[in-house]
């Protein structure tokens, strides 16, 4: 059973879209269920040279716990510096839509990976220091990417 937020996100969700000129691009998806996620981003700088999320868009093919945690992720991430974005965990997305079942914590995991893989492509893509553990995670999502498009 899922939660009225849940519901809501999944009939209305928000940030829904592309965005072309983004800054950066993630994608995430998972083999068993056939979810996979996009999410856009749009960076500006903020009065002490800081990098925020400006605007943030996400394409999702997939259930309605996958729309839910996408729009979620939008929503939370929109505004904030880009480091305090990357730093929510797949756990408080999924707690801010009033939790999911247990089978479908997966979907808030993918959020946050595709989330992660925006950010790691705007790093990438300015020259800006990539640490450890988002570069760990960026293996990781690449190598479930990966298996994705070799089993498809």
């Amino acid at each position: 059973m899922y939660s009225k937020e849940v519901l809501e996100h999944f009939g209305n969700p928000r940030n829904v879209g592309v965005i072309d000129d983004a800054d950066g691009v993630g994608e995430a998806g998972n083999l068993r269920c056939g979810d996979h996620m996009w999410i856009y981003l749009k960076v500006k700088k903020d009065g002490k040279g800081d990098d925020l999320v400006e605007d943030i868009r996400f394409r999702t093919l997939g259930c309605a716990a996958a729309i839910a945690t996408s729009s979620k992720a939008t929503e939370l991430a929109k505004g904030k510096p880009i480091n305090e974005a990357l730093n929510m965990s797949n756990r408080d997305i999924a707690d801010s839509l009033g939790g999911l079942p247990p089978i479908k914590m997966h979907c808030s995991v993918l959020a946050m990976d595709a989330l992660k893989e925006a950010v790691y492509d705007y790093f990438k893509r300015n020259g800006i220091k990539i640490s450890r553990e988002l570069e760990a995670d960026h293996e990781r999502i690449s190598r479930d990417r990966e298996a994705t498009e070799h089993h498809c």
